[in-house]
């Protein structure tokens, strides 16, 4: 059955990083504002920082719900994005070491503290096996650099602002540091 944990550590923190797909869920202050269910994936792109606080990199996509979402209330347990030009930057994503950031548009990092650290018994889930990562994300970003990932996420309708007309992505993006 479900247990309430002091910190993430041990069992809890392999498990975590083990992890080659991952959820997120996030939504706006406003009632009637769009509530985003994003799926994560890359096979060490989620990695625990301390004992309350996770972090993943966020890659290139086809809109920016998240960060807008954390920008206007970092609610996501509690979170904020660290972008490009960040001082934080470089040394978080020193974290991610079997990442190539250069592959996959890397826009920023999500850190993300926990406030209550709980699983649940999950029972009724079924077990499933993890084959490989898609390529595809990767051959598909890496070939752009600073200005073309700008250029292509400045025509992107729901990149800069979020389908519910909130701050999303800093364009011009801010300058790579790898």
């Amino acid at each position: 059955m479900g247990k309430t944990h002091e910190r993430i550590e041990g069992r809890l923190r392999s498990f975590i990083e083990a992890q080659p797909v991952f959820f997120t869920a996030t939504a706006p202050l406003s009632a009637d504002g769009t509530v985003n269910l994003s799926p994560k994936g890359l096979k060490g792109s989620l990695v625990v920082l301390d004992e309350h606080t996770v972090a993943y990199l966020d890659f290139a996509g086809s809109n920016a719900e998240t960060i807008a979402h954390l920008r206007e209330n970092g609610r996501i347990t509690r979170g904020e994005p660290v972008f490009r030009d960040d001082p934080r930057f470089p040394e978080l994503l020193a974290r991610f070491p079997d990442i190539d950031p250069t592959r996959h548009g890397l826009r920023a990092i999500i850190v993300v503290t926990a406030e209550l650290v709980r699983d649940t018994c999950g029972y009724a889930v079924p077990f499933m096996a993890y084959e490989t990562d898609r390529d595809l994300h990767g051959k598909r970003f890496a070939r752009e650099d600073d200005a073309s990932l700008d250029a292509y996420f400045t025509k992107k309708e729901h990149i800069a602002t979020s389908l519910d007309g909130l701050p999303g992505l800093p364009l011009p993006l801010p300058p790579s540091t790898v």
